[in-house]
């Protein structure tokens, strides 16, 4: 699963990453980029990436689906959706169907339990930013999103039994724009897991109030 990540990746920055994937030819983020994060938590504000053609747009959006059918925000929010039942499951289901985007990550956190308690590592790739496959509504008036989930790859496995459904560059047209079925191909372990790199992080990330380049116990320079 994925409850905390890192976004530093900003401004023009972004821009360059995102209009480098395969078929976009311009990127518009009417409410400009977000800041330099390094410990965004569930119910926080998230760039959500929408693919419209050829055009690229980033948005602020709840992390946290808000289906339409909700009445408020109550309840634990909805950040990970599971890839095996989001075709079927009502929360998800209709946005699976037709409102398919991703979220955008430098890299993120997972924790390991031990004997001492639990270890926070930051799992980020060798290079570039992640693309992982997300779902996204407007209940309650609210652009909202969520992470999809699948099992864990073989590598990433002794960190924890889930893992986001990471998509590589040649990967998200599929997702964005293909039928439920095809976008239901791709819903498998990811194969952009297979060069990540992790570090322990420092145990302070397990505050959300917490929010620093140290964090992640790893150089956040590209």
């Amino acid at each position: 699963m994925c409850g905390r990540f890192v976004l530093f990746t900003s401004g023009h920055d972004l821009y360059e990453e995102v209009g480098g994937l395969p078929g976009v030819d311009a990127v518009k983020a009417p409410d400009g980029t977000p800041p330099p994060r390094y410990n965004i938590a569930p119910t926080q504000q998230v760039p959500l990436l929408r693919i419209d053609g050829a055009i690229a747009r980033i948005d602020p959006a709840r992390w946290g689906l808000l289906p339409t059918w909700k009445k408020d925000e109550t309840g634990a929010p909805l950040f990970n959706a599971r890839g095996e039942t989001v075709a079927d499951k009502p929360s998800f289901r209709s946005a699976f169907q037709a409102r398919r985007g991703l979220m955008v990550l430098d890299g993120y956190y997972e924790w390991k339990a031990g004997e001492a308690g639990k270890t926070p590592y930051y799992v980020r790739p060798e290079k570039g930013l992640l693309y992982a496959a997300a779902l996204w509504e407007t209940g309650l008036n609210r652009l909202s999103t969520t992470m999809v989930t699948t099992e864990a790859t073989e590598n990433m496995a002794w960190l924890h039994h889930r893992l986001p459904l990471f998509l590589l560059p040649d990967e998200i047209e599929q997702w964005v724009h293909g039928s439920p079925e095809e976008a239901a191909e791709l819903i498998a372990p990811s194969r952009a897991a297979g060069t990540f790199i992790w570090s322990e992080a420092d145990k302070a990330v397990g505050n959300v109030r917490n929010d620093y380049a140290a964090l992640t116990g790893a150089s956040t320079e590209r």
